[in-house]
């Protein structure tokens, strides 16, 4: 199958690239820049700068996982502005491009967070969960809408709402180790709010998952079965790394830091992947342990 991929040098790009090479299907990636990507993306790997440079190779099936990483820098009003254009921008060129097309593609899976839900307290959240409205919220919204515009082209689409994504070299773990296997971590404000998560290696099964189920459309919580609050995530962290976590980081010395972006540290949902779990998904690493585990033995 050919499949289009943006964000494919990304953190889960990467790896999804890998597995679907290893698979037999054929890539097609958009990015920035081609020369980078051709050196870090499998053999064979067919790149573009733009969307619409894929006219005449007409794909089978989209990954959309393109967007400026949203925790990289306070949000001004302009950081704002970027951070939506980088994901609805692309995302409404691959509308375009479905428009266009004689033979349109099967499905389209686009990149969604967690934020989508908001600050949701301790309470349970699956897809059906109605979303606090504050700017992640608004920020998925806008970008899950614009996928969605593909429907009416005849694509399949599925959406997916990512947690935090943990493996070595990047994720979650890249800004969290460091500091913890000195001894220097500790929960973040209070710690009671809730971190849903993800290892890398399930998120992509669960793109694979979803590009093979033509039944499956719609919103999917894209995270581990058994969220942790914070407290919880790093007590297990520095355990695992047989360290103290017993500096916490004050909420106020976030708020301070970070103004509104600190809402990513200090608030959480307890997202449960519901509707992948009724469609029969398995994930191989349910627990925090369990994942942990696996990444720190390499």
């Amino acid at each position: 199958m050919r499949i289009l991929i943006t964000g494919g040098t990304g953190f889960v790009g990467r790896r999804l690239c890998e597995r679907l090479a290893e698979a037999g299907h054929a890539l097609l990636v958009v990015s920035r820049d081609p020369a980078k990507a051709q050196r870090v993306l499998p053999a064979g790997t067919d790149i573009e700068s733009s969307v619409l440079a894929f006219t005449d190779r007409a794909p089978e099936a989209i990954v959309n996982l393109a967007g400026e990483a949203i925790a990289e820098r306070r949000w001004s009003n302009e950081q704002k502005r970027r951070l939506i254009d980088s994901r609805v921008a692309i995302t409404r060129d691959l509308v375009m491009l479905c428009q266009h097309l004689e033979n349109t593609p099967a499905v389209m899976i686009s990149g969604s967070a967690m934020g989508y839900y908001g600050d949701q307290g301790d309470r349970e959240v699956t897809e059906d969960t109605p979303p606090h409205d504050e700017f992640a919220h608004r920020l998925c919204e806008s970008w899950e809408q614009a996928a969605r515009e593909a429907e009416a082209f005849g694509v399949r689409v599925a959406l997916v709402r990512i947690g935090l994504v943990l493996e070595r070299g990047g994720g979650t773990l890249a800004r969290m180790l460091p500091p913890f296997k000195l001894g220097l971590g500790g929960r973040f404000g209070s710690g009671r709010q809730f971190m849903p998560w993800v290892h890398r290696e399930d998120l992509v099964r669960i793109i694979e998952f979803l590009l093979e189920r033509d039944a499956l459309q719609g919103p999917f919580n894209g995270s581990a079965p058994h969220p942790v609050t914070n407290t919880e995530f790093a007590r297990t962290l520095a355990r695992h790394l047989r360290r103290p976590a017993l500096l916490p980081v004050p909420a106020l010395a976030l708020k301070l830091g970070f103004g509104e972006m600190s809402r990513l540290l200090l608030t959480g949902a307890d997202m449960r992947p519901a509707r992948l779990q009724a469609a029969g998904f398995e994930f191989r690493y349910p627990t925090l342990d369990e994942a942990l585990t696996a990444i720190l033995k390499q």
